[in-house]
């Protein structure tokens, strides 16, 4: 049963990565079919984070009402909806009243499973997760791109992503009792232990903890520069490098497949390489992608792109998982629940803002933006690594 369970909730995370990268392979043709201006995408991408940040809060007591695998089933079908919503919007007022039960749905996905994970599977199996929400992500611009090369439509990617969407809504309908099955089995041991420390962790102000505020920070511009590249590289390489629209969908694809790719092998690695030296080496390769976008020799541009998803990958489930080692299983669920927060919240600004830069600067500014970001959370992270340093001295 526990096989079952990971294939379905690797299922439904392959389905939360496909639309997160959906808008980003299309918009360089959609906001001309739609007549929307170039910075647009950065609301659309606001409203949906911003209402992945509301569902993420309430997901808590939404899985305490209805169960993990109920919250599933209904967020995968406002998704779907969602998505069927865009193949057919006439206009832009339209997509944004859309982006928010896409935000929706796909927050109260995120954080249901990412926590169901965390309870019942072991760490390495964060990774493995997230691995698979690149999959996802890796194939929303192969459809998009299939679409407007054989079809000149970006409609038709949307609704064949949609179809996608309630496929999965139907297999979490047919595994809804697997799902009650499965947590009538959790022991009574778990539970009390999980409640003594959420007891003590109710006397700490976890925000005063050292290493929290500058770790919060990583988490947002980690999730910022994820989701500006995702958004923003395909109207890079058409605006800057002046490639078509159905390239730009394909290398945005191989962007998130280092994503993927990076996160599978991690998931192996963890088991002989500690955390802290894979978030190293991850934020290093990361930014010799970005040197690599200021490059117009050889195409150099376009492997940056993939060493930036190979050096992002370890970094998120990184983090993650290395919360209670650095403070304390006691302070973990809260934590954990504040850095999805803030890196949602990294996601809903930051791409946005990179919009309204790009249309006074020009889309040339994406390569310094990036390495901007990158150079940020770099050192936001070390910064962690050296106050627990001294913490560990005193």
């Amino acid at each position: 049963m526990a096989t079952l369970f990971l294939v379905i909730i690797y299922l439904a995370f392959i389905s939360l990565g496909i639309p997160d990268s959906l808008l980003g392979a299309a918009w360089p043709i959609m906001r001309t079919d739609i007549g929307a201006s170039f910075g647009f995408a950065g609301v659309l991408s606001m409203v949906a984070a911003g209402g992945t940040i509301v569902s993420s809060l309430a997901s808590g007591q939404l899985i305490q009402r209805i169960g993990t695998g109920k919250l599933t089933l209904i967020s995968c079908c406002i998704t779907a909806g969602a998505l069927l919503g865009f193949s057919a919007a006439p206009s832009m007022i339209w997509l944004v009243l859309l982006s928010i039960p896409l935000g929706l749905g796909g927050g109260a996905i995120d954080a249901a499973l990412n926590h169901y994970v965390a309870e019942h599977y072991k760490a390495h199996h964060m990774n493995w997760l997230h691995c698979f929400w690149g999959v996802g992500a890796t194939m929303g611009p192969i459809i998009m791109s299939y679409y407007m090369a054989d079809h000149h439509s970006w409609r038709g990617g949307y609704s064949a992503v949609a179809v996608i969407q309630f496929t999965l809504a139907f297999i979490l309908l047919l595994s809804l009792p697997l799902w009650k099955r499965r947590a009538a089995g959790v022991r009574e041991q778990q539970v009390e232990d999980r409640n003594d420390q959420r007891a003590g962790a109710t006397k700490t102000n976890v925000l005063r903890i050292k290493g929290v505020k500058p770790t919060l920070a990583a988490f947002m511009i980690y999730c910022g520069v994820e989701f500006t590249v995702g958004l923003w590289g395909a109207s890079y390489l058409v605006g800057e490098r002046h490639l078509s629209a159905e390239t730009a969908a394909g290398w945005i694809s191989l962007y998130y497949g280092g994503i993927t790719l990076g996160r599978l092998v991690t998931g192996f690695i963890t088991m002989k390489v500690h955390n802290r030296v894979l978030i190293r080496w991850g934020q290093s390769i990361a930014i010799a992608g970005g040197l690599l976008l200021l490059l117009p020799l050889f195409q150099l541009y376009l492997v940056g792109l993939i060493l930036i998803g190979l050096g992002l990958a370890p970094i998120y489930p990184g983090l993650l998982h290395e919360t209670p080692a650095r403070f304390g299983s006691e302070h973990s669920a809260k934590l954990i629940g504040y850095q999805m927060a803030v890196a949602y919240t990294g996601s809903t600004l930051l791409p946005p803002l990179f919009g309204v830069i790009a249309a006074q600067a020009g889309i040339g500014i994406f390569p310094f933006i990036v390495l901007a970001f990158l150079a940020i959370m770099m050192i936001s992270v070390e910064r962690v690594n050296r106050l627990l340093k001294q913490k560990q001295t005193e």
